[in-house]
């Protein structure tokens, strides 16, 4: 049985509103997609931005690999992201409009075995849009508990 690595941003969704979501490629070293095949990645503080016209993910954290030797990565290096020019167009507009940003969902490995990133065109919260989000959770909690 193959274990599945799905790698979440669990504070996307409480601190951003997700408008479009895409999956995008990652340009991986050596070491790195062997760290995030044992899980060992965290997507909490990265966010996206634009270098001339290509699109980096920064602040995503790879452990550097145990069995690694000197030519293991950096663990907080930028990381291109591999989408169509159409897609990468399409985000570079939105991004220039105000209050708009990217950011990475789900890092998770495909059945090719090649690491994939699910980023989102996210409008940020304001306090009261979060704690709206929150009395919603607990409703569906409480009905679901009672069904």
């Amino acid at each position: 049985m193959e274990k599945t690595i799905q790698i979440k941003n669990k504070r996307a969704s409480h601190e951003y509103f997700l408008i479009q979501e895409y999956t995008a490629g990652i340009q991986l070293t050596g070491t790195e997609i062997k760290s995030i095949r044992d899980g060992k990645a965290s997507i909490g503080d990265a966010y996206c931005s634009f270098t001339g016209e290509e699109l980096f993910v920064r602040n995503m954290h790879i452990a550097e690999y145990a069995l690694g030797t000197h030519y293991n990565h950096e663990p907080k290096r930028d990381r291109k992201l591999l989408l169509t020019k159409r897609e990468l167009h399409k985000l570079l507009v939105k991004v220039k409009e105000r209050g708009f940003t990217i950011i990475p969902v789900l890092l998770f490995i495909n059945e090719k075995g090649l690491a994939k990133l699910t980023i989102a065109l996210a409008r940020g919260k304001h306090s009261y849009d979060k704690r709206e989000s929150l009395k919603q959770k607990d409703m569906q909690r409480e009905i679901d508990r009672h069904v």
